[in-house]
């Protein structure tokens, strides 16, 4: 019910470009520029939802992107500490989030696989690109009990993986099919 609420306050037609404005509510990935796209609404719905936000956590999102998936989790937990790897692409977004006035998010340009360390551990971590496996780092980045989602798979096609931490040990779910970009990074793909 938390994960609807947050789908219709956040105005998805504000994170597309205007030449697509009219698409902004089909449930379809769209395309935001740099090869890069939003994702489908039932899909950050599903990954969102399978964070398990309750409203105190603080979440790390790698591939920042557009800002809308960021805007979702900044309505759902206490911070959002996220990455993104084109410097464009973040400062649009910033541009976006700042506008819908969110206090509680943080954005950085660099290399998501390899997380944001200065702000962990996280209770749950959001990765909106595929990979090759779930990078070490943000395995490693994980709290006591915390989720990372994450499509995992070959180039082509991946498989959503819910990995939850408990001692040094990860536990995986795995959430159905799905396709995203690819994540590049020291632990992605390589560009």
């Amino acid at each position: 019910a938390r994960v609807i609420t947050a789908l219709r306050k956040v105005p998805r037609h504000l994170f597309v470009d205007p030449g697509i404005v009219n698409r902004a509510y089909d449930d379809s990935a769209l395309p935001i520029g740099d090869k890069q796209t939003l994702s489908q609404p039932y899909m950050a719905a599903r990954m969102t939802e399978a964070l398990g936000l309750i409203g105190d956590e603080k979440v790390l999102e790698v591939g920042t992107g557009s800002g809308y998936q960021t805007a979702l989790l900044a309505e759902l937990c206490f911070n959002v500490f996220s990455v993104e790897k084109i410097r464009a692409l973040s400062r649009k977004a910033r541009t976006l989030l700042d506008g819908l006035e969110y206090q509680n998010i943080a954005l950085h340009v660099g290399d998501g696989t390899i997380g944001w360390s200065e702000h962990a551990p996280y209770d749950a971590i959001i990765v909106t690109a595929g990979a090759p496996s779930a990078p070490k780092p943000l395995l490693e980045q994980l709290a006591e009990g915390g989720r990372l989602v994450i499509p995992v798979g070959d180039e082509q096609a991946q498989t959503l993986l819910r990995v939850t931490r408990t001692g040094a040990a990860f536990k995986e779910e795995q959430l159905g099919d799905c396709k995203f970009v690819k994540l590049f990074g020291k632990y992605g793909w390589r560009d």
